[in-house]
């Protein structure tokens, strides 16, 4: 999974990183119909190109690359896999 997003994006949901992702991976979006129902974003592993751009646009640091995902926060991993089951 190229990257997660954490914790601090519960309840927050900014969508910076949806504007600035080039190839639409990151989910529900404001136009979406489970964005209200949902207290966080979810990255689609299997969309992801890993670019990146989404890390930085994260006003909260609820964005990492799997591999720096702290590890108080690693059962976001499964929660982001169930999303996209």
């Amino acid at each position: 999974m190229p990257h997660i997003i954490a914790e601090p994006c519960i309840k927050t949901k900014d969508t910076s990183c949806v504007d600035a992702c080039p190839v639409d991976c990151i989910h529900p979006t404001k136009d979406e119909p489970d964005f209200e129902t949902n207290d966080q974003l979810f990255i689609d592993p299997d969309t992801c190109i890993d670019c990146g751009l989404c890390v930085d646009e994260c006003p909260v640091q609820a964005i990492f690359q799997d591999e720096d995902l702290p590890d108080e926060w690693s059962k976001f991993v499964q929660i982001n896999i169930e999303y996209y089951s």
